[in-house]
């Protein structure tokens, strides 16, 4: 018989994809205020791999991870999204977004991003939010899945979240730092 037990907190990060430097630093100081204290920013990753976020947000743009210092219960991602599409509305000009905020999850065994739309891989959290299976850690790297969208399977995020991932797992038991966005 299995033993149910809630597990260890995660790495709560979010991918912030925008085409204007003071959106990124408004977005970011948002998520540090309303979300968690930020620990790490990473460097841009140019979002170039579609072009659905273009009509609305214009082009070129580029994503940035905005890592928390805390970890979180990982029953915590639904009211997280919810919480990103809150800065996305009030960073909106003229009812466009200017960014967009996914949060996501890393784990030892996983990461998974958050998201209000349905599919066959994704499960049902609830309020309208799904947890996407984005990637599964297995032999030492994070591997993309069939439906894992391309950016996240290229092989600069996924050594960037293997990054995030190695420190987490060497800070247990330590409180991380915060720094200011920008």
């Amino acid at each position: 018989m299995s033993r149910r037990a809630v597990p260890q907190p995660a790495k709560l990060l979010a991918s912030v994809i925008y085409g204007d430097e003071g959106r990124f630093a408004d977005a970011c100081g948002l998520f540090a205020e309303r979300i968690g204290r930020v620990e790490r920013v990473s460097g841009r990753f140019p979002f170039d791999f579609t072009d659905y976020y273009a009509r609305e947000m214009g082009a070129p743009l580029v994503r940035r991870f905005v890592v928390a210092a805390d970890p979180v219960a990982r029953d915590a991602l639904a009211a997280v999204k919810e919480a990103a599409e809150r800065i996305e509305a009030e960073l909106a000009v003229g009812g466009h977004r200017t960014v967009n905020v996914d949060p996501g999850l890393l784990t030892e065994e996983n990461f998974i991003l958050a998201t209000g739309k349905n599919y066959s891989h994704r499960v049902y959290l609830r309020d309208g939010v799904f947890a996407d299976l984005t990637l599964v850690y297995e032999r030492g790297a994070y591997r993309a899945l069939p439906w894992t969208y391309p950016d996240y399977a290229s092989d600069a995020v996924r050594a960037f979240l293997a990054e995030i991932r190695s420190a987490y797992r060497e800070s247990r038991g330590r409180g991380a730092e915060g720094i200011p966005c920008g």
